[in-house]
């Protein structure tokens, strides 16, 4: 059976990056921001995960949406809450030794643009690709699963905490996951 007899509706591969390339998920505080925004996009506007994996500076999906929102705007709200909510924290975190820089990149990257009023958190857009084939769903989840191998963090992919690889491995991951 094809991907798409098994999915219902469209299929995105997304890939979010932190502007500047900034190392902020090193921080479990600002993991679970992203963890609690995706699970809040879950429960009340139908965004459905089928991989994922949180690097330090990046965010990696395939997403569909269950209900009549699409995946983009979806994403663009989950993009949005999670700016604001991770700037926030960041002026408040007393034990961010890296607040003032941080801040200062985000600033200086929002700017020049008009849609911003202050900082720009992800870097503009995101890099959506539909997925049609299973050869691609598969090619994709693969890279998403490895993600952390290949940068070392971890020898087997369903060890890496921040990623839906658990599920496919027969376990239970922070996030629900559709495992197919």
């Amino acid at each position: 059976m094809d991907i798409q007899h098994r999915i219902n509706g469209e299929v995105y591969f997304v890939t979010d990056t932190v502007v500047d390339w900034v190392d902020i998920f090193t921080r479990p505080i600002y993991k679970h921001i992203v963890i609690e925004s995706l699970e809040y996009c879950q429960e009340h506007k139908g965004l459905i995960i089928y991989a994922w994996v949180l690097m330090s500076n990046h965010l990696h999906a395939i997403v569909g949406s269950a209900g009549e929102a699409k995946v983009s705007d979806i994403w663009r709200d989950f993009k949005k809450f999670t700016s604001k909510d991770i700037i926030a924290t960041i002026k408040t975190e007393i034990s961010e030794s890296r607040s003032e820089w941080m801040l200062n990149r985000f600033e200086y990257s929002g700017k020049n643009d008009k849609k911003i009023k202050n900082y720009r958190f992800w870097q503009e857009g995101n890099d959506a690709q539909g997925i049609y084939l299973n050869e691609y769903f598969e090619q994709k989840l693969n890279y998403i699963h490895y993600n952390p191998v290949k940068a070392e963090i971890v020898n087997s992919p369903e060890d890496y905490r921040y990623s839906s690889a658990i599920d496919y491995a027969g376990g239970k991951g922070l996030l629900k996951v559709v495992v197919v």
